[in-house]
């Protein structure tokens, strides 16, 4: 690769506009994607390579060639790895006169991190979706490519929002190219462009470019071979080489030292700069933003001068215009790892002290601590000071950095403690386990106190919690919530809340959660009116210690203070909540607080949390029937997933495929899923496999195998699906002829359902009833239609017809049976139950009645892909583009792209049109 030393005007300074040399292939790679940009496509290309290898040159190129586009860039610093979205502050910096463009929601995101406003920490995906939006707008005047050198060291939060962004990109005149030396796993997925040393033909033209003198050709076929073609250990190597050792051959080095190599010729040619030049090249090298205001501040600091001779001194390694950019990235960190400490020391104080506290308070306080050797509570009380800023502003990793070094910069031991404690706190938030059980031993060691030793138990408890469900933790915690009593009764409850819990998800955890539930019941009244977690804990303990009579007037309480929308700090606690939900019997208030969340969830932009709460709207949703509202959810469900890389257990489409009683898709799901969760201790999971596999095979017919997977789901320890699968196994069982299985799973259904007292429970109840009973049947059939009738349960509802239908043909009542099968079938097929529509079709047939097997129609959208089906149904249901693209997280720009892919399927031409085409819902867009 050589250079011409012909210069342009960039965006971030002045660069070289670069001849290459052998890399027509990847030239054609970077002008394939600017075209694709400027016909309305987007392109996202991850360049990685080795060090020197060009990737930086190839950036360089795209940006050329890139003409009559905007351009934004960044470039990576590791210095400043630590600092959240420094990164995307430089590349959108450009850009923040369009925020006020942004919906309100995401407008506030970016001005929180940016630290425009102050404001409660946005979700790190609303941050992406606002970026998103952002780049999208900006793109509408000209196509837009976004430069991101040097990946590898840019901050996590950053990396996180652009690798989120790439994900999302489609419809948009929009390419982000990254510059990274290995793909970190943010960007994993993504179009790729490996970039490898020259080829031997190139790479010694480059070699003799540079060779002053002849070479053996032996001994310059082992340069390239030993090199292996990188461009920059080409260039660099007369440089760091007699000319006799070159003749000779020697000195060479194996390519895996390149690196280190190119980095020590650097500082051999640097070396003989004096030593004021070498000073300012480490103050550059410490100072990430690229200010020269700051860089000469300090200069002047250390009584750098005179300016003019320093930047002609430095003018090969740096460029000191408008912004301060190093010729390669390798300098600036060769530059800054050669420093001594008190080098290093002394240019980050000369830096603290000319950055303003009010405009750049975080960095001045890393500067402040970078430039300390020793303990210093100004420091540390600053340090902690910008943690709190970088919490607020969704830096959770960059929070945790500034309590570390706070916590190591502390003098005084209770109060190395304290900040140890809130720094294992923060890196526990932050996903470090391993650096969050350090601090928290550091803060149980310095503790001065039982508070301290206490506190410093409660996080061990609750990293060990997190780093898997194990049977450590429950005791753990429940320890932690006994020591915690005397001091913070109210902290104690919600940890006792926390081992009930932990001790509930594991496969074996009747003594702990008997333990952890007496203890809770042991504890003092609360002072004042009890809030929504004290009622959960106690409803949950009363649940273990004295059943769901005793329980449910508790119960009842705690979901009436959950469904308070007033009750967010509640909301933690979702798993527990939904559990209520259930366990009350109460379908509509299930709807309602999941939905709530869900809501919430997305206006947050909360895609780590959302799967979850998507997870328990999906479920509760399937109980009515509603399948293309499940449908859509398990497809966001999916889109999420995908965007953070997270994967979630399908119970929604496993629960989905059991109630439509597709057989080959069902048993897949339910090997699947019941393998990976049996193999990881998640007794849920095992449960609602064994459920759905209950509900298909009851609904195919198979009794024998229905009773057996509902046998197993009923005999866990698990408290709330192994109840919902109780009906299934009293009408697995009364088929099979197992009476004394179903008379025991009713005595249970019995104590499960009757202290509720809604129509769910004790119309399911009644129809199990009715299934057992020898005499009472038809009122109890009659009893379970009327009820289910009142709610929204239509599979239930459905089910009781088709049961009382198979009881009066049993009984020769054949007109009376074909009505009541007449409407299960109907209902059935309306729905999408293919199987239960199957089975009620059999009795009808065997009442004599002619009926042809009607094959469940597929709806008008079948021909769509998921997404353009999803987008369909929330565009009937009257959102606008913009809505739909922030509950998707897509762009308005792509959400019309996939529309108008959607009116060519379905042969329409306006949005209106879409309700005579596409299925009826009640729960597509808004929970009820």
């Amino acid at each position: 690769m050589t250079m011409d030393r012909r210069r342009r005007s960039t965006g971030h300074g002045e660069d070289e506009n670069v001849v290459l040399l052998g890399r027509d292939a990847e030239r054609a790679v970077f002008d394939r994607m600017l075209a694709a940009v400027d016909t309305g496509e987007s392109r996202v290309l991850v360049v990685h390579g080795a060090p020197g290898v060009g990737k930086s040159a190839l950036l360089r190129y795209a940006e050329h060639a890139a003409a009559g586009m905007q351009i934004l860039s960044a470039v990576g610093v590791e210095s400043e790895m630590e600092l959240a979205y420094a990164t995307l502050h430089q590349l959108c910096a450009p850009l923040l006169s369009r925020l006020e463009q942004l919906p309100g929601p995401q407008r506030a995101a970016l001005e929180t991190v940016f630290g425009i406003r102050a404001g409660d920490p946005p979700e790190r995906f609303l941050v992406g979706l606002a970026v998103l939006t952002l780049l999208s707008s900006s793109s509408e005047e000209h196509p837009l490519l976004c430069v991101i050198d040097d990946a590898q060291w840019v901050d996590q939060a950053s990396l996180q929002v652009l690798g989120f962004v790439a994900r999302r990109l489609l419809a948009e005149s929009v390419a982000i190219v990254f510059g990274v030396r290995e793909r970190p796993k943010e960007l994993f997925g993504l179009a790729e462009l490996e970039i490898t040393g020259l080829r031997d033909a190139d790479a010694h033209t480059l070699l003799d470019s540079v060779t002053h003198g002849r070479l053996d050709r032996q001994v310059r076929d082992r340069i390239v071979t030993e090199t292996r073609g990188n461009p920059l250990a080409l260039l660099e190597l007369p440089h760091g080489l007699t000319v006799t050792q070159m003749a000779g051959g020697f000195g060479l080095l194996r390519a895996d030292t390149l690196p280190g190599r190119i980095e020590r010729s650097f500082l051999t040619r640097i070396s003989a700069l004096s030593e004021p030049a070498r000073l300012l090249l480490l103050i550059a090298a410490a100072e990430p933003v690229g200010d020269p205001v700051l860089v000469w501040g300090a200069a002047d600091r250390l009584g750098l001068t005179p300016k003019e001779t320093l930047a002609e001194g430095v003018q090969e390694w740096l460029s000191l215009d408008a912004h301060v950019a190093f010729r390669h990235p390798l300098v600036r960190s060769a530059v800054y790892r050669s420093a001594s400490s008190v080098d290093r020391r002394a240019a980050h104080l000369a830096l603290a002290e000319v950055t303003d506290p009010q405009a750049d308070p975080d960095r001045r306080a890393w500067h402040r601590a970078s430039a300390t050797a020793s303990p210093d509570e100004s420091v540390a009380a600053e340090l902690e000071r910008s943690a709190d800023r970088a919490q607020a502003r969704g830096g959770l990793a960059a929070a945790a950095a500034f309590l570390q070094r706070c916590a190591a910069l502390t003098e005084d031991t209770s109060r190395r403690a304290e900040r140890s404690v809130a720094a294992a706190e923060a890196t526990l938030q932050a996903g470090d386990l391993d650096v969050a059980r350090r601090f928290a031993e550091v803060a149980d060691r310095a503790a001065q106190n039982e508070l301290q030793h206490v506190r410093a138990q409660l996080i061990r408890s609750r990293i060990i919690f997190a780093a898997g469900l194990n049977q450590e933790a429950p005791p753990l915690l429940l320890r932690a919530a006994q020591r915690l009593e005397p001091f913070d009764m109210d902290l104690a409850r919600e940890t006792y809340l926390v081992a009930w819990g932990a001790a509930a998800l594991l496969a074996v955890h009747s003594d702990s959660l008997r333990t952890i539930s007496e203890a809770a019941r042991a504890l003092p009244a609360r002072a004042g009116a009890p809030r929504a977690v004290d009622l959960v804990l106690e409803g949950c303990a009363l649940l273990v210690t004295e059943g769901r009579a005793a329980a449910m007037p508790v119960l009842q309480q705690a979901l009436a203070a959950l469904s308070n929308p007033s009750a967010n700090d509640a909301l933690i606690w979702v798993w527990v909540a939904n559990g209520i939900s259930a366990a009350v019997w109460d379908e509509q208030a299930m709807r309602v607080l999941v939905g709530r969340v869900v809501e919430q969830a997305r206006a947050a932009g909360a895609l780590a949390e959302l799967p979850f709460s998507l997870t328990s709207l999906g479920i509760a949703i399937s109980w009515t029937g509603d399948f293309t509202a499940t449908d859509v959810i398990v497809t966001e469900i999916k889109d999420v997933c995908a965007a953070t890389g997270v994967p979630i257990a399908p119970h929604v489409e496993l629960r989905l495929s059991a109630l439509r009683g597709r057989a080959a898709e069902a048993e897949a799901l339910i090997a699947a899923t019941t393998e990976e969760a049996g193999a990881s201790g998640q007794l849920m999971g095992v449960t609602v496999a064994h459920w759905a596999a209950a509900v298909l095979y009851n609904g195919l017919g198979r009794y024998e195998q229905a009773l057996a997977a509902a046998e197993v789901c009923t005999q866990m320890a698990e408290l709330w699906v192994s109840v919902w699968a109780l009906p299934e196994l009293i009408e697995a069982a009364v088929r099979a002829d197992d009476t004394d299985v179903a008379r025991a799973a009713l005595q249970d259904l019995t104590e499960a359902t009757a202290p509720s007292g809604t129509d769910w429970a004790l119309g399911v109840l009644a129809r199990s009833r009715a299934l057992v009973s020898k005499d009472g049947a038809e009122n109890l059939y009659c009893e379970a239609i009327e009820r289910l009738g009142r709610t929204e349960l239509r599979p239930e509802l459905a089910r009781a017809h088709l049961l009382y239908g198979e009881w009066l043909r049993r009984g020769r009542r054949r007109g009376e049976a074909r009505e009541q099968l007449r409407t299960a079938y109907e209902m059935f097929v309306s729905i999408g139950m293919e199987a239960f529509a199957e089975r009620a079709r059999g009795e009808l047939v065997a009442t004599g009645e002619r009926i042809g097997n009607r094959t469940i129609e597929a709806s008008s959208g079948e021909e769509l892909t998921a997404q353009e089906r999803q987008i369909a149904l929330l565009v009937r249901d009257g959102l606008t583009n913009p809505e739909i693209g922030t509950r998707l997280f897509l762009s308005p720009r792509t959400v019309e792209w996939h529309l108008r892919k959607v009116f060519a399927k379905l042969s329409i031409t306006s949005r209106r049109q879409l309700g005579d085409v596409l299925p009826p819902s009640e729960h597509a867009s808004t929970p009820q």
